[in-house]
């Protein structure tokens, strides 16, 4: 009789977990999925060492505490710089191994700065199923590790195997980057945030380890050589947990009307069908496009109608949450579907060096 009382309220309290509770005044309540692009742990202008990483994620992790004694957190975040370091290191291993290599170094990397904190954290290795017959593999568009001029891009892409595509006046190595199609732990990650309250998941790096399935034998996973777009990944996650937010960390605000000229102006809110109806970030396919794309991508297939994406800076992430800076995604957008800022200076566009790709 007592056993099954037990049972009972287990299971009706299961229930009253797995039921997201959307608001936008109980902050207590709010699941948050962040997004830290792969640049967030290497500084401009220094080399990408264990040590320098170790540097940045211990600058980055006391906000990220705190923001956790408010918020119910999942971090996750890119590996652009990291598997391009890993991949000119071991030209002969493929993009799922060394996928996973980066999430295992970045998630030790993370923990260890935010276990100094005062936070302790869970880094998940994360299998995303992707379609090997998908368009990306005849277009590999990713770009992944440093530029080259194009005499050397010529001989990489002779003697490697590499494709190479032009990355503004230099050339960078491409790989395909599908689509993620299912997470395979995602129950891990719910289960972590329904029994685990006081640990912050960490999941889905660098948009996690691309595996198809094998169409014979559909439990059978087998690697794929690919890159995930961390931010795409970020988006599907925000939505499997029903999350109210979804927040992609940039090194360069939010989103721009022509960026870069005399004329450019940031949006302070946007709905999705104004930013899918003006194109916007479709000039810019290797950093922001993406992430505007994410954003887009949670808004419209969150359960919640309420449901919102924010893109902005790394520093500006405590203001991110009350609209102060950055650029909100919301489908609840008043007049013609966007709120401008006042004006201000725009973010200088990083200069290009031979150093890693900084973005992812």
């Amino acid at each position: 009789m007592i056993a099954s009382s037990r049972h009972s309220f287990l299971k009706a309290a299961k229930q009253l977990a797995t039921t997201r509770q959307y608001s936008a005044t109980t902050n207590l309540n709010d699941r948050i999925v962040i997004a830290v692009g792969g640049n967030a742990l290497q500084r401009r202008g220094e080399r990408l060492t264990i040590e320098n990483m170790l540097k940045a994620a211990a600058d980055m992790a006391p906000t990220l505490a705190a923001l956790s004694k408010d918020h119910e957190l999942v971090l996750t975040h890119g590996n652009g710089p990291q598997v391009g370091e890993l991949a000119l290191e071991r030209s002969a291993a493929t993009f799922d191994v060394l996928g996973a290599e980066s999430m295992g170094q970045i998630g030790y990397v993370l923990a260890q700065a935010l276990s100094s904190a005062g936070r302790t954290t869970a880094p998940i290795i994360c299998q995303v199923v992707v379609d090997p017959q998908h368009e990306a593999f005849r277009d590999p568009s990713k770009f992944v590790g440093p530029i080259y001029g194009a005499k050397e891009a010529t001989a990489l892409s002779q003697s490697l195997g590499w494709v190479m595509k032009p990355d503004g006046e230099y050339f960078r190595r491409v790989v395909p980057s599908p689509p993620p199609k299912e997470i395979i732990q995602i129950d891990a990650i719910k289960t972590i945030l329904e029994q685990c309250p006081d640990i912050l998941p960490i999941a889905c790096g660098g948009g996690g380890i691309p595996v198809s399935r094998i169409p014979s034998n559909p439990r059978t996973l087998t690697g794929v050589e690919a890159v995930i777009d961390k931010d795409a990944c970020g988006a599907k996650l925000a939505a499997e947990l029903d999350a109210d937010g979804f927040i992609i960390l940039t090194d360069g605000g939010g989103i721009w009307q022509n960026f870069g000229k005399p004329n450019a102006r940031e949006m302070k809110k946007a709905s999705p069908e104004y930013l899918e109806g003006t194109k916007a970030g479709k000039n810019f396919p290797g950093s922001m496009g993406p992430k505007i794309q994410a954003a887009i991508d949670f808004v419209n297939n969150s359960k919640s109608p309420n449901a919102w994406a924010a893109i902005g800076d790394l520093r500006d992430v405590s203001k991110i949450f009350n609209n102060e800076e950055g650029t909100l995604v919301m489908k609840d957008v008043k007049g013609e579907g966007v709120v401008w800022r006042e004006q201000k200076a725009e973010p200088s566009p990083p200069k290009q060096s031979k150093e890693p790709h900084k973005s992812g």
